[in-house]
């Protein structure tokens, strides 16, 4: 895999991946960023949620559950020093479908987070990972 990142300006920045898809990305105010994209760690987050999410999904398709949407929110911390890296990350699923099997999400999930999320067990070498989901029950 590999992925491309190149100056925009202040403290701009655009990602180029070599799927042919780009990100902005732009620092902090303090750094002369000027909220024109997401920060460098966000994306981090947004990436492990879409991982987990995806995997979540493709488990769930694959047990034959009848699932309509997933929602990952995710709440982290960080080191208060640098280089502050996350210290603590939350997943929390909203698993929406008709008569989803806790059994099923909760296998879903947990397989996500041990054994397939790359992007999950990476960042789980520094911080603390915990997760847990909810099922909404859709007509």
């Amino acid at each position: 895999m590999k992925a491309q990142v190149k100056w925009q300006g202040a403290a701009k920045f655009e990602g180029l991946t070599e799927t042919g898809h780009s990100i902005t990305m732009d620092g902090a105010q303090e750094y002369g960023g000027q909220n024109q994209g997401a920060r460098p760690m966000e994306l981090l987050l947004i990436g492990m949620g879409g991982c987990s999410a995806f995997d979540v999904v493709l488990i769930l398709k694959k047990s034959r559950q009848d699932i309509v949407d997933c929602v990952v929110e995710i709440d982290s911390e960080r080191a208060d020093s640098e280089p502050k890296v996350f210290t603590k990350i939350h997943a929390h699923f909203k698993v929406s479908g008709r008569g989803l099997s806790e059994k099923h999400v909760d296998r879903a999930v947990q397989l996500s987070a041990e054994k397939y999320c790359s992007a999950s067990i990476m960042l789980g070498k520094s911080a603390e990972m915990t997760h847990d989901f909810e099922i909404i029950e859709v007509d």
